[in-house]
Formats: C-alpha cells, structure tokens, sequence
C-alpha cells in the first residue's frame, strides 16, 4: 500500500471476518500512528477478540487490508512477527518454568543467545521490579507479577509495536495501575507503539486515542475527550418503581427524550441540576433516587448503539 503515511504503526480498510453463524468485523478502517496508546472499547462479543487476532498473525483477514508497521498481512506476517510483542489475555507462561527461563526460552524463538540475550533479560527484570524474582516459578507469583513477567517477556525483542489483549484482566486496581504506568513509560521514554482492547472506561480514559466496537463496527473514534463532549451536558439517572411509564411522562411533559438501560432511566441534560430541581416538581413522591454525572465513554457507547459496554453484544 504504497499511500501508507510513514508515522502510521497500523493501518485497516475495509476490514470484515464471519465466522460460520455470525460476523466478527464489518468494513472496518482505521489507522493508529506511532507512538501512541490506541484503545479498542467494547463489550463481549463485540469483535475485539477477532481483532486482535489478525492483528497479531494468529488469524488471517479474510476481506480488506491491514498493514503494521509497512508490511500487509497476511502475506508478510513473518517480517510482522519479528517487530511487534504481544501480550495475550489469557496467561502464556509455562508455571513450571522459573521467571528468567520463560523470558529465555522466548528470547531464544527470536534468534537471540549468549550475552545479548542475558542483557535484555536483566534489563526487563530490572524495568518491571523482577530482579528478585528471577529464580522463582512462575506457579508461585501472584497475577500481577504473571502480568510483569508476560509483558518483560512482550518486550525482551524491543519491538516497535506492542499489542495487549485486555492487559488488565485479573489485576488488582494497584497492579492495574502499575500496568499503565509502564505503557506510558513505554511510550514516552521509548517511543514503543501500544494496542490494547479492553471493556474498561478508566482504561479508555488514558487511552491517546480509542476506537469503540460494537457488533463488529467502529461505532466512534477519537480522543476520549473529543468522544465525550459530544454528550450534551450532564447525564441524569433515575430510579422509579414503573421505569417505562415514567419515561412516557418525561417525555411529554418536559420535553426530556430519555431511555432506559440497566433498569434506570438516563437523559443528557445541558442543565442538569435545573432540570433535576423540575423533576421533584413534577413528580412528587415517584423518584426513588436521582444522580447526576459528568459523561462517560459508557455515555458515550450508550448513544452510539443504544445499550451498555456490560451487555453482551
């Protein structure tokens, strides 16, 4: 693809998969330029798995084209292999091995020996707060420390492009935070490019730029600032004991174009706390409970397609 911009790490057009009952990915296109956290935020089923997949070579793409870093897949997968690590969501480590022999063993499939790859190890070590743990196995570490060690691991080839199957799956929200911080070391020290899929909000929210997926199409994309301003103000939530008949008198009688979703009534609102000071007006003694938000990229989602980042897709 010879348009490709040179700052582009990943470029997609037109990018649809089905499998045999449903479609994964429907005419998908996007670019995430290097050096930067690009986030994919969705609910189960929602085709961030598929994603992933083709990104990291394991399934090949069956309409449109991708290319990373320069090369098209999958024609040139192997040159791709060699120039991006991955982490994936499910724990790759063999338990029974110590901590420094799974980082060798996987310096090892990329050509690297002796001294060099002894260096690497020990920086990686060093890098995730390992160095003492190198002689432990990989059984006895708790899952934050796996994360370490899967992302020393993603690491010790120095690829240019790192992607991150939902990283944060089974972390503590401590670890979850060490996590991130080291990605944005990654990115700002080393210029190191980051993928990651995730259903997160907080995640997104430190994202540089997301796309949100939804049934297999990128319903949004943007900065997470630039996706949230597009809500109309505040969002309101409210819980009454007929959800539905509330709605229909919201809507006739101020105006307010409201829905329903995990069993609360929500409407975007530029005046919020005005319009909730209305609503005890309005119906006294049927509010349960009334809170008021600034938006989300849940908000956000919510607009798109209509139903939550919690709810199967």
């Amino acid at each position: 693809m010879s348009d490709i911009s040179p700052e582009s790490a990943v470029r997609v057009r037109g990018l649809s998969f089905a499998y045999r009952k449903r479609t994964a990915l429907l005419d998908l296109s996007f670019a995430v330029e290097k050096g930067e956290i690009f986030g994919f935020l969705g609910p189960n089923g929602g085709g961030k798995s598929t994603l992933f997949r083709i990104l990291a070579t394991l399934t090949p793409p069956q309409d449109g084209e991708v290319e990373i870093l320069g090369w098209s897949l999958p024609d040139e997968a192997a040159r791709v292999r060699r120039h991006i690590g991955v982490v994936f969501q499910t724990p790759s480590l063999d338990l029974q091995l110590r901590v420094e022999e799974n980082l060798a063993h996987h310096g090892q499939l990329y050509g690297l020996r002796g001294g060099e790859l002894g260096r690497r190890i020990d920086r990686q070590l060093e890098r995730f707060g390992l160095t003492s743990r190198r002689r432990d196995k990989a059984a006895a570490l708790s899952g934050g420390l796996r994360r370490r060690v899967e992302l020393a691991k993603a690491l010790l080839p120095q690829p240019e492009l790192l992607l991150l199957d939902e990283p944060s799956t089974g972390l503590d929200p401590g670890a979850r935070r060490e996590l991130w911080d080291t990605l944005e070391s990654l990115r700002d020290e080393e210029g190191v490019t980051v993928l990651l899929t995730t259903h997160f909000m907080e995640e997104g929210d430190r994202c540089d730029r997301l796309g949100l997926l939804d049934l297999g199409r990128l319903v949004a994309e943007g900065t997470p600032e630039a996706l949230k301003s597009e809500i109309g103000g505040e969002v309101v939530q409210v819980r009454v004991a007929e959800p539905d008949a509330f709605i229909a008198d919201l809507e006739s009688r101020l105006g307010v174009e409201a829905s329903l979703l995990d069993g609360q009534i929500r409407y975007e609102h530029p005046e919020a706390h005005l319009s909730v000071a209305r609503l005890a007006e309005a119906f006294p003694g049927r509010i349960e409970a009334v809170r008021v938000a600034r938006p989300t990229l849940e908000d956000v989602f919510v607009r798109r397609t209509g139903h939550g980042l919690w709810e199967d897709a």
